[in-house]
């Protein structure tokens, strides 16, 4: 497991570190793309602080032993999530030249004010091994809350202007979140719930892709 998860780490961060500063430095003048770039960016530094303490991990002495690097690791890398959304509602903004936004900022601003102050809590007790559940639900709720108001945006324009790129983004943020949830519910008590965050993190690669891909030329 050690081995795969180190393998996967290099062929993750190799691909969204390698398109985002593509899409970055590509075209000065074509912003879409370059807000692209640096919300692929802000992906790979946030799991930077995520998956190598994982990988340290498997080398060293183990997760429980590191669990403090660990713990603080998921707090950096929920805070990253959370801004790699706020990216994304002014990507929708700018693609589809979105003009009546301040309620969708408002209330997108609320949950993410709201999602921030609960990853900050000390309740969380981020460097525990045995972090409680109930505040891993509790920070997770305006979280999933702004993923579906953001699948929701993105799909309505997408179809309502026949936009194959992003209704394959909206499709990847749904499952993003089915892989993702019941790790947050269950994978301290199921440990194989666990490896549901590969599919998760590669349904955020593809995102990254999407961009490169089609937003490029």
């Amino acid at each position: 497991m050690k081995y795969f998860e180190l393998g996967f780490s290099v062929f993750y961060f190799s691909l969204v570190f390698y398109m985002s500063f593509k899409m970055i430095f590509r075209d000065k003048e074509n912003k879409l793309l370059k807000l692209f770039g640096f919300m692929g960016f802000v992906l790979g530094l946030g799991d930077l602080f995520h998956l190598v303490p994982r990988v340290y991990a498997h080398f060293t002495t183990g997760m429980e032993a590191n669990a403090a690097i660990l713990g603080i690791g998921k707090l950096i890398t929920s805070i990253s999530m959370t801004i790699f959304y706020i990216i994304l509602i002014r990507i929708w903004e700018m693609r589809f030249e979105i003009k009546e936004t301040a309620k969708v900022r408002i209330f997108a601003g609320i949950l993410v004010v709201l999602r921030i102050a609960l990853v900050l809590m000390p309740q969380n007790k981020w460097t525990l091994h045995d972090a409680p559940l109930s505040w891993g639900i509790y920070r997770n709720i305006p979280f999933t809350i702004l993923g579906v108001l953001i699948v929701y945006l993105i799909l309505k324009e997408a179809n309502k202007h026949m936009d194959v790129a992003f209704k394959k983004i909206g499709i990847a943020i749904i499952i993003s979140f089915a892989c993702y949830l019941p790790v947050v519910l269950f994978a301290s008590t199921y440990g194989f719930v666990g490896a549901l965050m590969i599919p998760k993190t590669l349904a955020y690669l593809w995102i990254v892709y999407i961009g490169y891909k089609g937003l490029r030329e």
